[in-house]
């Protein structure tokens, strides 16, 4: 499970929706949700998580695309299974991980060192804990 340090930038709600924006390492990111603990505010620091499956990859990525969380990173570990690939994405300090299908990779011509954009979606992305 990835796990990413944020802290909550700014709020949106209306009819019973919220988009919540974080900062995370100068990037923004943003979850839609549909309840909020009360703990949730601006200011406040917490553990975001995605799903590995949740999290695609583009190799040489230019365009638009409707995924609101992209973000700059380098693979620094590269696993073909038969039918997956595991890969380990870094930036900064925070070690990304997704899945996607061996054929996707073998595709894309993935190695170690590739600089990628990472896509996650905001109904994909959610927070595991508040912290301090």
């Amino acid at each position: 499970m990835n796990k990413l340090v944020a802290t909550i930038k700014k709020i949106d709600t209306a009819d019973g929706l919220n988009i919540v924006s974080f900062d995370f390492l100068g990037h923004t990111l943003g979850m839609i949700s549909l309840d909020l603990n009360d703990n949730i505010k601006v200011g406040t620091k917490v553990e975001l998580t995605a799903n590995p499956s949740h999290v695609a990859i583009g190799k040489e990525f230019s365009g638009m695309v409707s995924y609101s969380n992209q973000l700059k990173a380098k693979i620094s570990e590269l696993e073909n299974g038969k039918l997956l690939t595991n890969i380990k994405l870094k930036m900064a300090d925070f070690t990304l991980e997704s899945f996607i299908t061996l054929n996707s990779s073998k595709k894309m011509n993935l190695k170690i060192d590739d600089e990628v954009t990472v896509f996650i979606k905001a109904t994909e992305l959610s927070i595991l804990r508040v912290l301090g």
